[in-house]
């Protein structure tokens, strides 16, 4: 069961997610999410990272629907969201896969270092809107050098999703959690 962290974590995710602002998420929120990321210098129209970000996010859709659409109605709301995140620990592989596409995505000059410009535009995809990140990535350059590499990213990506604790620095890879007042 989500901690109220997680629920905070995920309720901001949602609402990115939830492109026609419904209330629930279906297939169709997913293509949007996958239309977004398109729109990155570096996924072209007919390219094999293209393709693999397509495949990553309507292969969430997916899993979603097939182990939280519990009601079988091809749609899922926050509550059924929320029991993913019990699952989502056992899903390690699936999420550090999908790390590698979007670190593909957002690495715009494909020097395989993601600087605080190109998080930045991780963080607005993600979001479909700009988000303030100002001293996020401060908090995620664990090692100081002012990027993000391959396996920081990947670890960071993996924190995102599935951990329950505040102070990962990970939490804050798709820009500050904001809590309820």
């Amino acid at each position: 069961m989500a901690s109220e962290f997680q629920r905070d974590k995920l309720v901001n995710m949602f609402r990115a997610f939830d492109a026609d602002g419904n209330g629930y998420l279906d297939r169709s929120d997913f293509e949007a999410l996958a239309e977004r990321w398109r729109g990155l210098p570096r996924v072209r129209p007919g390219s094999e990272l293209a393709a693999r970000v397509d495949s990553v996010m309507l292969g969430w859709w997916d899993l979603l629907a097939a182990h939280v659409d519990t009601d079988g109605d091809g749609m899922v709301d926050l509550d059924e969201l929320l029991a993913m995140v019990d699952l989502l620990p056992t899903m390690r592989e699936a999420v550090a896969a999908t790390a590698e596409t979007v670190f593909d995505a957002v690495d715009e000059n494909g020097d395989g270092r993601i600087s605080p410009a190109e998080h930045r535009g991780l963080v607005d995809t993600w979001h479909g809107e700009s988000v303030d990140v100002d001293g996020v990535f401060d908090h995620l350059d664990q090692d100081g050098d002012g990027y993000l590499d391959r396996p920081e990213f990947t670890g960071l990506w993996v924190q995102f999703w599935t951990s329950d604790d505040p102070a990962e620095p990970g939490n804050l890879l798709c820009g500050p959690v904001p809590t309820r007042r």
